[in-house]
C-alpha cells in the first residue's frame, strides 16, 4: 500500500476504535483530575500552611513536601512511567493498560496541583488572613473557609490549565498500552503511515482542551465577579 493510499478513514473500522479511544481518554483524564486534584489540594494546603510564616509553620515538613515535588515534577512523564514500573506492579498488579497508566498520572497530577494550589494561596492578600484571625477564626477555619474561597477563581483557572497536562499524559500513556487517543493515533496512525487518523485524534484533543478551557474561564469569571 502506498503512502497516499494509506491516508484514508474507514468508518467501519476506525469509527468504533475512535469511540473507544475517546471514552478511555475521558476515563483516564477525569479519574486522574478528580483523585490527583483532591490529593494535590491537600498537598498544596499543607505546603502553604507549613511554609515560613504560615498558619502551621514547620520548616521540616515544608522542606520534605517541597523536596518530593521538586524531585518528581522535572521528570519527563514517559520516563517516570518506566521508572516507577515496579511500584505500579505492586499497587495495580500490572504495568500495562489503562489502570497502570492512571497510577503514575495521578502521582504527577498531585505534584503539579500542589504547586498550583500553593502559589495561588500565597498570592492571597495577607490582610484577609490577619483579619480573620483577629476575629477569632481558628487556623483551620482560615485555611478552609477563608483562603480557598478567596482563591477559588484562580484555582479554577489553574485546574483548567492542568487539564491540558493530564490530557498530554494520557496521550503518552499509549506507549505502554494505556489506551485512549494516544494509543489510537500511535497504532492506527503513526505506525501505519495514516496521517488522517493521527489528524483526527489531534483535532479531538484540541476540541477537548478548548471546551475545558472555555468552561474554566466562564466559571472563574463568575466566581471572581460574584
Amino acid at each position: 500500500m502506498s503512502f497516499v493510499a494509506a491516508n484514508v478513514w474507514e468508518w467501519d473500522r476506525h469509527g468504533p476504535l475512535l469511540r473507544s479511544a475517546v471514552q478511555e481518554t475521558l476515563q483516564m483524564v477525569s479519574f486522574t483530575l478528580v483523585i490527583g486534584g483532591l490529593l494535590g489540594l491537600l498537598f498544596g494546603l499543607a505546603l502553604y500552611a507549613t511554609r515560613k510564616g504560615g498558619l502551621y509553620s514547620n520548616g521540616v515538613v515544608y522542606n520534605v513536601l517541597s523536596l518530593i515535588i521538586n524531585v518528581i515534577r522535572p521528570i519527563p512523564f514517559i520516563i517516570f512511567i518506566t521508572a516507577i514500573r515496579p511500584l505500579t506492579m505492586e499497587v495495580v498488579g500490572t504495568s500495562l493498560g489503562t489502570e497502570a497508566a492512571m497510577f503514575p498520572m495521578i502521582i504527577v497530577c498531585t505534584m503539579a496541583t500542589a504547586r498550583i494550589v500553593e502559589q495561588n494561596l500565597v498570592s492571597t492578600d495577607p490582610g484577609i488572613v490577619e483579619a480573620a484571625r483577629a476575629m477569632g477564626a481558628s487556623r483551620l477555619h482560615v485555611l478552609l473557609r477563608v483562603l480557598i474561597p478567596e482563591s477559588l477563581g484562580p484555582l479554577i483557572l489553574g485546574y483548567a490549565f492542568l487539564f491540558v497536562g493530564v490530557l498530554d499524559m494520557s496521550a503518552m500513556a499509549g506507549v505502554i498500552g494505556g489506551g485512549g487517543l494516544g494509543q489510537f493515533a500511535l497504532t492506527y496512525g503513526y505506525n501505519r503511515f495514516n496521517d488522517l487518523v493521527t489528524l483526527v485524534a489531534v483535532v479531538i484533543m484540541i476540541v477537548l482542551v478548548q471546551i475545558v478551557q472555555q468552561l474554566g474561564n466562564v466559571l472563574a469569571r463568575r466566581v471572581m465577579h460574584r
